[in-house]
């Protein structure tokens, strides 16, 4: 099939490549428009815009999806279909209506499960056992679509959001692929999606991700999890912020004050609602990221100090 790839972060390249090492010809690819990013903030194209461009693509880059130019070229392309990873933004009936077989998203969660931005943080955060991928027709609605396929991923204990979706993207991009085969075939035909165990996934924002030390600690533990590498967990220590890197609980040690340092001989615990976690690596407002016991050797603790 003659396709054009819509995505935008590094987690759609695994799909993208699938495609362009398929039999499918991939006529374009659409991503968001340039940003800014750095220290510089210097204007700089996505990860699926610069890899496109590096494989002599043509590349879109509409600001939005809508704009007449975008939808001329893209009825000048003629695809038979479109598919889409992490896009991040949403497709007007005009667009849906192009090609043939229309836009085929890979959703990283089994829906009609954690609909929305953030379907892996969401997963950790909720502390499901269990995740998955699933391709499904795009409809005006966000994610309520027909699903072609699925697949299943086990959450591990310790998975940060990139671990887990690094190892979704990797899997959906062959589920993708079958996919697409499947639809050229005329073998797949989308399934609706139940109504029952919908939930939604909105985006976490930094705000979100500031650690509350009166929380229990498996809700800490899975909240720095959630949020790595981003938004980033964090927390307050004389009143500057610090970036925290995943914890460790530990239930086995006593319970203290929420917030409370206890550095140990090669550990720092903090004090949760229930019992202390061990912090792992910390970033100081400023400075390099560093073992928590690195870090709190150069402290001169008080008895006052503590996290917020």
């Amino acid at each position: 099939m003659r396709l054009v790839f819509a995505g935008t972060p590094e987690t759609a390249l695994p799909s993208l490549r699938a495609l362009l090492e398929s039999s499918h010809e991939v006529a374009a690819v659409v991503t968001r428009p340039d940003g800014r990013s750095g220290r510089g903030r210097r204007l700089s194209a996505s990860p699926v815009g610069a890899f496109a461009a590096e494989a002599g693509l043509e590349v879109l880059k509409p600001a939005r999806a809508r704009d007449p130019e975008f939808l001329d070229r893209l009825r000048e392309i003629a695809p038979d279909c479109c598919p889409v990873v992490a896009y991040g933004a949403l497709l007007p009936r005009a667009a849906l209506d192009i090609p043939r077989h229309g836009w085929v998203n890979l959703h990283f969660s089994l829906l009609p499960a954690w609909r929305g931005a953030a379907p892996v943080q969401r997963a950790i955060l909720h502390g499901d056992e269990m995740t998955g991928a699933a391709t499904f027709q795009i409809e005006e609605d966000l994610d309520t679509g027909p699903v072609y396929g699925v697949l299943t991923e086990p959450i591990r204990p310790d998975d940060t959001t990139g671990d887990l979706l690094g190892r979704l993207a990797v899997a959906g991009a062959a589920l993708l692929l079958d996919t697409m085969n499947g639809i050229e075939q005329g073998v797949l035909e989308p399934r609706p999606q139940p109504t029952e165990g919908v939930s939604h996934a909105a985006k976490l924002t930094p705000e979100d991700a500031r650690v509350e030390w009166n929380s229990p600690a498996m809700h800490i533990d899975r909240l720095v999890r959630a949020c790595t590498p981003a938004p980033g967990a964090w927390t307050t220590f004389r009143d500057m912020r610090v970036k925290l890197g995943p914890v460790r609980l530990r239930p086995d040690a006593e319970k203290f004050s929420p917030g409370e340092l206890r550095p140990g001989k090669n550990e720092v615990l903090v004090g949760t609602a229930t019992h202390p976690v061990a912090l792992g690596e910390v970033q100081p407002q400023g400075k390099r990221r560093m073992g928590a016991a690195d870090w709190v050797r150069g402290l001169d603790l008080t008895g006052k100090d503590a996290l917020h």
